[in-house]
């Protein structure tokens, strides 16, 4: 599958998202860390936000809920015109009724799974999910260490993907950078969100264009 990059928004300027968002037009979506300090010990934005920041960017936006009742507020991000909305697995009670009501509204429906969730339980939801997330740090703030102990699981999540046909996204998020990004597209990955690699740059677009390039040649 084709590379993307989705740049975090967690490490954007919160004052100018519009202005953020503007600054990557060659983004293949918008990271948007919807945290509760209830699932992860911190709090970003909500719906409000998604809202607003919809009607100021044509970019898709991929809302990575990170919040303690996924079920009750998944569907609503998908009405407010997010294009992707994942879900943790550790979180939802009811992960394929919620999964099925995202799609149903017309999004891509993502599960994510924290570094020491195992993939394997997992493999009969392939069939619900568009997205698969395998966060490469603990959830819950930007900017820290990538965990080289998810890229075996990473390597067991591609193995399972390609054995249902192929279809799902492979999403990794957390600690994405130059370096980092090679390891995961060789790993299995096709899907990246970067943070502070983009947002921390002093070109943000060309910051997106070297991670690109760097994934197309480790996974190439």
């Amino acid at each position: 599958m084709a590379v993307q990059i989705s740049p975090s928004i967690l490490a954007a300027d919160f004052a100018r998202l519009a202005d953020e968002a503007a600054a990557v037009p060659n983004a293949d979506w918008l990271h948007v860390d919807v945290m509760d300090y209830h699932f992860v010990p911190n709090l970003t934005l909500g719906l409000p936000v998604v809202e607003s920041l919809r009607k100021a960017t044509d970019k898709p936006l991929d809302c990575h809920l990170m919040i303690a009742e996924p079920d009750r507020w998944a569907p609503q991000y998908a009405e407010a015109g997010a294009g992707s909305v994942t879900v943790h697995a550790e979180a939802s009670r009811a992960p394929v009724r919620t999964l099925r009501e995202i799609r149903a509204l017309g999004a891509r429906a993502g599960l994510a799974l924290n570094p020491a969730t195992a993939v394997e339980p997992f493999e009969d939801l392939l069939g619900e999910v568009d997205m698969l997330l395998l966060m490469t740090v603990e959830p819950g703030f930007g900017g820290q260490k990538f965990l080289d102990v998810v890229l075996p699981k990473l390597r067991r999540a591609r193995e399972l993907v390609d054995k249902h046909g192929g279809h799902v996204w492979l999403q990794v998020d957390g600690g994405v950078d130059g370096e980092t990004v090679e390891r995961c597209a060789e790993a299995g990955a096709d899907v990246f969100v970067a943070g502070s690699a983009v947002y921390g740059a002093s070109d943000p677009a060309a910051a997106i264009d070297e991670l690109r390039a760097a994934a197309e040649r480790a996974g190439a």
